[in-house]
This record gives C-alpha cells, structure tokens and sequence, in this order.
C-alpha cells in the first residue's frame, strides 16, 4: 500500500491510569502494524514517554501538533495538551477523567472534520469522565451526539455479532424502552451495518426476547408477545430476514446464535454477559449507525493491573483490525452504490 492511500487511525488514550496507554503501545510494538496504517494517538508525548518508562517499553514516537503535520510509518503523537500531568497507576482521579476527555473530544473533532478516517478509543472511567462537556452513559452516546446518524452498539468477532436494543440504562427502565419504533430503529441498523460494514447481501438476524421464555404466552410478560412478535412480523414483510423472538436462556448454550448474522439483545447485560463469557478479551466494540467508524477493545481501564506491565492488547488490537476493514467496506459498498447511480442516469 503506497503512504498516500494509508488509513489515518485516530486514538484517543483513555483513562491516563489505567492500561489504555498500555495497550497502545503493545499494539505498536508490531512495526508491522505501520504497514497498515498510520497511527495518530491524540494525547501529549510527556504523558506517553512517562508510560513508556514506566512500563519498558522502548518504541519510538513522532510528536506533532497538529493532526496535517502526521508522518506516514510512525507512531504520531498530537499534542493535545503540553502541561506536566501526574500518573496514579490504578486510581479513579480527577485527573483522569480530565485528561481522558480532552484526548476524546480532540479525536472526535479531527473524525468530524474528516482528518482521520477512523476511531479507535481506549477505555475511559465512565464516573471520572463526567463533567459540563460529557454528560453522557458513555463514548457510544457520546458520538452520537458528535456525529451525524442513530447509533448502535455491537459486540463482535469474527464468529458473532451482538447488538443493543437498549444500552447503558437502568434494568428498571427496560420493559418501558422497549417500543415498536425503537426496536424497528435498532433492526433497520443492524441489517444496514451488515449489508454495508460487513458485505453481507442479505443478513439474517435473531432478536432475543424481553422475559424469561418470552414471556411463555403472557404468563410472565405480555410484551413479547404484544410488542416484539407483531414488530417482527411487520419487518418480515418487508422482505428483511428478521426472526424471534427467541428465549436468551437457552439461545446461546444451544450455539443457536451460529446460524445467524446479528443478534440483537434487548438490554446491556443480556447481550454482553454471554458475550464476553464466549469471548472476552478477544472481542471488539463497533459504533454501527454513524457517519464515521468507531471501535474499542471489549473491556475498561482495569486499574488492578495497571502500570504492571501484564495487559493483554489483543482486544485493541482486533478493534484496530475491525475498523480498517469496516473502512475498506464501506468504501467498497459506497463507489458500487455510485456506480450504480451513474450507470441509471
């Protein structure tokens, strides 16, 4: 690939306390990695030479101050802040949540404005982060608010993909989220996200049921019934391969989910509880919906092992590997939509 038609990778650093940096940098210990893309960490050099240290790790860095003076084939630092800024490895500080942020909001405004193709964000501390610019449930609302389109959050691999009806709200608050026009929302993102993030021509996807048994005909729950099947129902008439819904309990142990495309769960820990039991530390978040590509690594700051050194990057790692192929697909997906345009005229 010629330096010109690399992907610019956008990262923000996360929690400066946790092993966001860490994983970073392991990622990048790989100079392999710069064949692929060139990597823009926004953060301060100080704050990634004090990590590098602290944690051995001897790679070198580019440091710039803006995002047009990034040099193709090395690890390049924006300086989004110049200040000395104290590390507690481990600690929910102040500092934290502060410094997370501003390495955030950066990022974003750089995908926004088109001068990187796409976002991989570290973890953040959803408590420390919270402040008059971010007072949100976490990044996935956050991009929403920055980017244009209606988002939805799906944990994957490379054998399964889940997304959220409803994400990072209390349980209490579940039965009465869930509406035919959300969950009519929430499926018309899946299926456009894999027809066009993952080339797949005509995807099939399983929604998971509200209550236990779906509610066994109203015994413990009527919303299965009197919500979710008539959605479904109306879905399926448009020509979308949507079906359920299905019993969660027994859906994954049966390894049903293998005969389909997308799942969707109705709530957070119905999804990423049997998600992460088949597949932590190996899965990656993906922002589906937006106007731009964002993933994560599938778990957060992990202060217990902080500052040792012992943090596992694959999950950074596949997430960068996800979002450089959901870009190549998109862009595919995007001039065969053109063509096709032209071609009618």
């Amino acid at each position: 690939m010629k330096n010109f038609d690399k992907i610019k990778v956008g990262i923000s650093v996360g929690d400066i306390n946790g092993i966001g940096i860490e994983i970073i940098l392991k990622t990048f210990e790989d100079a392999r990695m710069l064949e692929l893309c060139t990597p823009i960490l926004f953060a301060s050099n100080r704050i990634i030479s004090l990590h590098k240290k602290e944690l051995n790790i001897n790679i070198h860095v580019h440091s710039i101050d803006t995002v047009a003076k990034a040099v193709h084939n090395k690890i390049n630092i924006v300086n989004v802040w110049k200040e000395n800024v104290i590390v507690n490895f481990g600690k929910e500080t102040e500092e934290g949540g502060k410094y997370a942020l501003l390495s955030l909001q950066a990022a974003t405004k750089a995908l926004r404005d088109n001068t990187i193709d796409i976002l991989v964000t570290a973890p953040i501390n959803k408590h420390n982060i919270q402040s008059d610019d971010f007072n949100f449930k976490g990044h996935t609302e956050f991009l929403e608010a920055h980017l244009e389109g209606e988002s939805l959050m799906i944990l994957m691999t490379d054998e399964i993909k889940i997304g959220l009806i409803t994400g990072h709200i209390p349980v209490q608050e579940i039965a009465a989220a869930i509406t035919p026009e959300l969950l009519t929302k929430k499926i018309n993102l899946m299926y456009d996200s894999l027809v066009k993030d993952f080339g797949i021509t005509k995807p099939k996807i399983a929604v998971l049921g509200l209550n236990p048994h779906c509610g066994d005909s109203g015994v413990i729950g009527t919303e299965d019934d009197e919500i979710v099947k008539p959605t479904l129902e109306k879905i399926q008439a448009e020509g979308k391969l949507a079906y359920g819904p299905y019993s969660s309990d027994s859906f994954f142990g049966t390894e049903s989910y293998k005969r389909f495309d997308g799942i969707l769960a109705m709530y957070h820990d119905q999804g990423l509880a049997p998600f992460k039991a088949l597949s932590f530390g190996n899965g990656v978040n993906f922002t589906a919906g937006l106007s731009n590509i964002r993933t994560s690594p599938d778990h957060g700051v992990a202060y217990e092992i902080a500052g040792k050194g012992t943090a596992n990057h694959n999950s950074f790692k596949q997430a960068l590997y996800t979002a450089l192929d959901i870009y190549k697909r998109r862009k595919e997906y995007n001039e065969l939509v053109q063509n096709r345009l032209v071609a009618r005229k």
